[in-house]
């Protein structure tokens, strides 16, 4: 199940999220950030506002977004004044991964969190409120949003992206995660470990089964087959939301991301207009 299809109801209504965003480093100094005088690529400015800006304001602007911490090693990464606002610090910890888990667990019990990172520099308003309500109608632990090969190729044939294929269609992440319920730390805790894995992918493969990884690498592995199965050993329900805007796949990793992203702003028309973003077909 992707999304709920089912007309809002009062006792079916969404339920205020806290956003947490992260804005960390991997190690003690990132070279790209660094060569341009910023010591987080957070603070990297994308058509002249920091993306860690623009990724805020957009948050700041959904009616579902209850509370904004932003995770990070050092305070700095914080727009001016933030401190004392709607926004909170929380100390980031090795790894993405780990300050999620560090941050669930405390405050998990809270109600559901929404996990973004602060790189989504075309993170619109239209894409948190779509994917926050859709993702509570998913009958799933966590929740991931995704976009569809066939979407994203449409609109942006030259752009690179990761997608994964299964029977029918191939998949891309878009670094938006909803963690509905507390059960969802199993899976972050899965993440964390897979982290450790990097050099070691047969790990993983062992996790899942080499008659899984035999299908999927034959792209007979269909999605709700792939999902039971990473539910099996997640051991908590993974659900995904289809986003049916290609951007939503796009973020911030190179120089070419950055210039792509430019581009796309500037088809804007204006910096702050979000109008064209709007779904292009329904929810599925």
């Amino acid at each position: 199940m992707t999304s709920a299809t089912a007309p809002q109801t009062e006792e079916s209504a969404p339920l205020p999220v806290t956003a947490l965003v992260l804005a960390g480093r991997r190690g003690p100094r990132d070279s790209w950030a660094h060569a341009a005088g910023r010591s987080h690529k957070a603070c990297l400015a994308v058509a002249g506002v920091p993306m860690i800006v623009r990724v805020l304001n957009s948050l700041r602007a959904v009616r579902l977004v209850q509370n904004i911490v932003v995770s990070s090693d050092e305070a700095s990464v914080l727009p001016v004044g933030a401190e004392a606002g709607d926004i909170t610090l929380h100390a980031s910890l090795s790894s993405p991964a780990a300050s999620v888990l560090d941050y669930f667990e405390t405050h998990g019990a809270q109600g559901p969190v929404l996990v973004t990172t602060a790189d989504h520099a075309l993170l619109t308003p239209v894409m948190v409120e779509y994917f926050c309500t859709a993702a509570q109608q998913v009958e799933a632990d966590v929740v991931i949003g995704v976009v569809s090969a066939s979407l994203f190729r449409t609109r942006y044939p030259e752009s690179r992206r990761t997608f994964f294929p299964l029977a029918g269609e191939s998949w891309g992440g878009t670094n938006l995660f909803l963690l509905r319920t507390p059960q969802a730390a199993r899976a972050v805790r899965f993440w964390v470990r897979a982290g450790r894995f990097r050099k070691r992918p047969w790990r993983l493969v062992g996790m899942f089964g080499w008659g899984n990884l035999l299908r999927f690498l034959l792209r007979r592995l269909d999605r709700p087959t792939a999902l039971v199965q990473a539910s099996r050993v997640l051991r908590a329900g993974v659900g995904l939301v289809e986003m049916p805007f290609a951007e939503a796949a796009i973020d911030v990793d190179t120089p070419h991301d950055l210039a792509t992203v430019e581009q796309i702003l500037a088809k804007r028309g204006r910096q702050d207009s979000f109008e064209h973003m709007r779904p292009n077909h329904k929810r599925t």
